[in-house]
Parts: structure tokens; sequence; C-alpha cells
């Protein structure tokens, strides 16, 4: 399983990202730019739980498309800046932050474990279970922090899995 990090970023890198939207190796060279220089503006790792927080956040299912706006815009919803094999890279403008922001902040732990409890374990890659939900919401409340300290400030996020 990937490792999952959001980044802040502001209005000139995402104009670079969308520049190179279509040439692979020149969007994963940005990726590497921001995960590795200063060129973000904040960013919060999502370790492995992020496949669990987007299935809670959506129909249970792993994908693009599934849920329903905006909460399946905290992981990989966005525009898709990626179509090869080692990297996903969804942005968010920052209106969708503000929207995403919104939505997931009053979510509870309580509602949260109900829709980790309707996963399917068969579809699930990781163990379901009280460690692994402790492990989910952990990383979820950090997602939330995370977001709701950018959206006030106008930038965009991006969320990228390195495979």
């Amino acid at each position: 399983m990937s490792l999952g990090v959001h980044f802040a970023i502001d209005e000139t890198m995402t104009g670079r990202l969308r520049a190179a939207d279509g040439d692979d190796e020149r969007v994963a060279e940005l990726i590497e730019e921001i995960e590795e220089g200063d060129n973000h503006l904040g960013k919060v790792d999502t370790d492995k739980a992020w496949e669990a927080i987007h299935r809670c956040l959506t129909d249970g299912e792993l994908g693009f498309d599934n849920g329903e706006y905006p909460l399946n815009g905290a992981i990989l919803g966005g525009e898709q800046f990626y179509d090869g094999e080692e990297y996903i890279v969804s942005l968010l403008t920052p209106e969708q932050v503000r929207d995403v922001a919104a939505a997931i902040g009053p979510i509870t732990r309580e509602q949260l474990r109900a829709r980790y409890d309707a996963i399917d374990a068969e579809d699930y890659q990781d163990y379901l279970g009280d460690e692994d939900f402790d492990y989910t919401w952990s990383n979820f409340a950090d997602v939330v922090a995370f977001f709701q300290g950018v959206a006030p400030t106008g930038n965009h996020v991006i969320f990228t899995v390195s495979q």
C-alpha cells in the first residue's frame, strides 16, 4: 500500500502543474519538487489511512468518482493530473477546499466509525478492526485540521500517492 500526502500549494505552483498536464514525466518532476522542497504551504501525511478515509467519506468503494461531493473531494476528488502507475495526483481548487473543509469538519468519531464499519472487508487491503479504525480516525482528524487551516488561505490542495 502506498502512502498519501496532502499539500497546500499556491497559484503559481498550481499553474505549473496545470501547464504540465498530459506530460506525466513533468508532473512527476513537479510532485517530487513539491515533496522534497519548500514549494508547498503546508502538508499532512495520511500514511496508509488515505484509503480507509476515502472509503468512509464515499460509498465504501475505492474510486475517483464514487460518493458525493464534497465528501468525495477530500482524498481522490478534483482534477487528476497523472495517468501513469507511479502516482495519483488530485488537485482541489480553493473553493473545493472550502467545501471539503466545511463538509468533513462536523464528522464525529462515531459517524466515521459507522461509515468504517460499512466497508466491505473482502474489498479492503488491510484488516478492519479497532486498531485500524483508531489509526484511520487519527489520520482523519489531521486531515480535518489541515483542510480547516488551508480553507481560509485561498490556496489549492493536492493529494498525492506514490505507488
